[in-house]
């Protein structure tokens, strides 16, 4: 009997475990028997394996070939095991010296022809690997740029098997052709990036949005249609500062699950997602069979989730938003497993007062029966609304005033106070483990808060205005105040300001 293994990575979520793929020939009737509880893709990688090593020439053992997933007991998915897989079955044929492929780990699917593919969870899988000792890497030619994202480890890329084996006998493959890099576009043909001056006479919603930004808080637009809510929301992003070099790591490990391409290098900007309003539970807070895929919340992780029509969601899925906005992350419980994905977004909703959109709205003349209008706003519960920290409302603009706006400062300015205020509260929670005002605890945001302001606020609860968790966002949203006005403290005036922002149209009593 001939036993050789070799090495990939199982991804269950963000965590990678490192896998042993062990090719045991041995006398028998010619079959191939593939164990260690794969799913139905990585079941039918004996077939690609068998069909690419026979086209490459290299053959596929004629004897029992036995291929073990260790360890057996963990759920394995995806087609990236082909590449261990045949680097396994090339050692134990005794191509390949098999002191080599059982150090190195391999992430590829390979095609019926011996060309090797990309494939989803390189970034997040070699994280793992190196956190495990690994220290080497054979990827497709095509995601090299990706896997040496990683630092510390080694980085191959073959685009075939016989590049493998090349690799794997410690020879340099050498390519005519290297991977280009990505062509930068024309400045003349890139689009500009979406900028606050294009909003016109809504100088209170681009403030919320300004706070919004500088605390990382939650925000909730209100109003007709065609006064810019979407418009806000989606300029938002533009007004946060680039991720650090761990955050954008973790977001492009996130992206990398999900199979978006990294040949660009890591996401720096926050991402923006916006799930069309018929979304399904799955595809807004991750699933997919057996283990679960990162959904639209996993994918705004460290940026901004806009949910526009939010009272067109289904109830249930809106309501899934919950333990998410609290906590930072959404736990995923299937039957082989539970996958934790970290899902620290910045929501937005956005919604029309009605389903024709102009009920109360001057000017305009609104139809819909009154128990229409009820149900229609019943749709976002009072715990999801109570999560929010910011209500705007946005009125109508008469086109006179918007011609009359013409000082409106560009997301390039407001992007500098924003990150003026982001370091303001950054240098102050030095140690603690938080970086935003939105992260920190209500206890220790209430701290700060002069009395007279906590009286304010308690006058708002005891009138049932206000719960104690819409306390701690005002709290929160003071200090963000503060910090944008240059303040080491937080002053009455900013408590009222909060008060404000977080109770929207409703008039505040100092």
């Amino acid at each position: 009997m001939s036993i050789a293994s070799a090495w990939s990575i199982a991804l269950v979520g963000m965590d990678g475990t490192l896998v042993e793929v062990e090719a045991a020939i041995s006398g028998g009737l010619p079959r191939t028997v593939l164990v260690g509880l794969p799913d139905a893709a990585l079941h039918e990688s004996r077939d690609r394996c068998r069909a690419a090593l026979t086209a490459s020439g290299l053959g596929w053992p004629s004897e029992l070939l036995t291929i073990n997933l260790t360890p057996a007991s963990l759920p394995k998915a995806g087609t990236h095991y082909d590449l261990a897989i045949a680097a396994a079955v090339l050692a134990a044929s005794g191509r390949v010296p098999r002191q080599v492929a059982s150090q190195t780990v391999l992430m590829g699917e390979l095609g019926l022809d011996g060309r090797v593919r990309r494939v989803r969870g390189v970034l997040p899988g070699l994280l793992a690997a190196r956190q495990q000792g690994r220290t080497s890497a054979i990827v497709s030619w095509e995601q090299v740029g990706e896997a040496q994202l990683v630092d510390g480890m080694t980085v191959r890329g073959v685009r075939c098997l016989d590049d493998l084996v090349e690799v794997l006998q410690g020879r340099d493959v050498v390519h005519t052709e290297q991977p280009a890099p990505p062509a930068p576009p024309d400045a003349q043909d890139q689009p500009a990036p979406p900028d606050l001056a294009d909003l016109r006479g809504q100088p209170e919603a681009r403030w919320a949005a300004e706070v919004a930004a500088a605390g990382g808080h939650h925000m909730f637009l209100h109003g007709p249609p065609g006064v810019g809510k979407t418009m806000l929301a989606m300029r938002l992003p533009g007004l946060l500062p680039e991720l650090p070099t761990a955050e954008a790591l973790e977001v492009s490990a996130i992206h990398s699950l999900a199979g978006d391409d990294l040949s660009d290098g890591l996401i720096r900007r926050p991402p923006f997602s916006s799930p069309h309003h018929n979304a399904t539970m799955a595809s807004m807070v991750g699933g997919g069979s057996r283990l679960a895929r990162p959904g639209a919340i996993s994918l705004a992780h460290r940026g901004v989730l806009f949910l526009d029509e939010a009272p067109e969601f289904a109830p249930h899925v809106m309501e899934a938003l919950r333990t998410p906005m609290e906590a930072g992350y959404v736990c995923i419980a299937r039957s082989e497993g539970t996958v934790r994905l970290p899902s620290q977004f910045q929501l937005v909703l956005a919604a029309n007062p009605c389903p024709c959109g102009f009920s109360d709205t001057p000017g305009s003349s609104c139809h819909c029966p009154p128990m229409a209008i009820r149900r229609y706003n019943a749709r976002l519960s009072g715990p999801i609304l109570d999560r929010i920290d910011i209500h705007q409302r946005m009125a109508t603009v008469p086109s006179a005033l918007v011609k009359a706006d013409t000082g409106v400062e560009p997301s390039a300015v407001v992007a500098g106070r924003v990150a003026e205020a982001r370091e303001r509260s950054r240098a102050r929670l030095r140690g603690t483990g938080w970086r935003r005002n939105a992260e920190v605890p209500g206890h220790v945001a209430r701290a700060g808060i002069p009395d007279a302001g906590l009286a304010m606020v308690e006058r708002h609860v005891l009138r049932g205005r206000m719960s104690a968790r819409g306390v701690d966002k005002v709290a929160r949203l003071a200090w963000t105040l503060a910090d944008l006005g240059g303040r080491d403290k937080v002053s009455l005036d900013d408590v009222a300001s909060a008060v404000t922002l977080n109770q929207g149209e409703w008039m505040v009593a100092t």
